[in-house]
């Protein structure tokens, strides 16, 4: 039992490492003599779990995939409006981002660092998907103008959420994402919502910042 809970750490431990590289310096950059130097680690324990560096970043893909299911799951179990939903869930992937390197990486894998191989979706795809189901709630909650493009205001709403933290990524300290992430729902808010129903929601956005920006 012990030397399982060792090789579970170990792995814990060169997943870590990899994702501080890929996220720091790229994919094509990080080679695997960089990862077990970052993870302090033999070449032979890292073998042990993964046999190339494209299975760590695929590894690293999973991860974040599973994450962003168990946001978007946890907030639709709360009861919340499906525009509350989908802000609170961009915040909740806000707030991973901020905590941990293997979020960081993840994105910059899926936006074309590695081919996100089958069976599994790209995450681009998966987040579209949340959006553009929680806008067409939103609509029907009168939360958004009954006119909504949802196909078009989905594409453009994760464009600006993954296109913020790639530029942030090199620009700013990741500490801003909040930030980020509240100003592009202020835009996004004011397009969108209907003037009586605004205020709402520009309040959950300020708020939400607040709270990561807290912890």
């Amino acid at each position: 039992m012990a030397r399982q809970l060792r090789a579970e750490q170990t792995r814990t431990t060169i997943i870590t490492a990899a994702a501080e590289l890929f996220d720091r310096q790229g994919y094509e950059s990080t080679s695997l003599s960089d990862i077990v130097d970052q993870a302090q680690v033999t070449k032979g324990a890292l073998y042990f779990h993964f046999a190339a560096k494209e299975d760590l970043a695929h590894t690293i893909l999973e991860m974040q995939a599973k994450a962003s299911r168990q946001i978007s799951q946890e907030m639709d179990d709360r009861g919340y409006s499906s525009l509350e939903t989908l802000i609170r869930v961009t915040f909740g992937l806000t707030r991973l981002a901020v905590e941990g390197p293997i979020p960081r990486a993840g994105l910059r894998l899926a936006a074309g660092e590695i081919e996100v191989r089958p069976p599994m979706p790209h995450p681009f795809t998966e987040w579209l998907e949340i959006a553009s189901r929680k806008l067409t709630g939103a609509v029907a909650e009168a939360d958004a103008h009954p006119d909504t493009d949802v196909d078009a205001v989905a594409r453009t709403l994760i464009g600006l959420f993954v296109g913020l933290r790639i530029l942030g990524r090199t620009l700013e300290p990741v500490a801003l994402q909040p930030r980020r992430t509240a100003e592009m729902w202020h835009l996004v808010i004011r397009g969108l919502v209907p003037v009586p129903r605004r205020a709402r929601y520009l309040s959950l956005a300020a708020r939400l910042e607040r709270e990561i920006d807290a912890d």
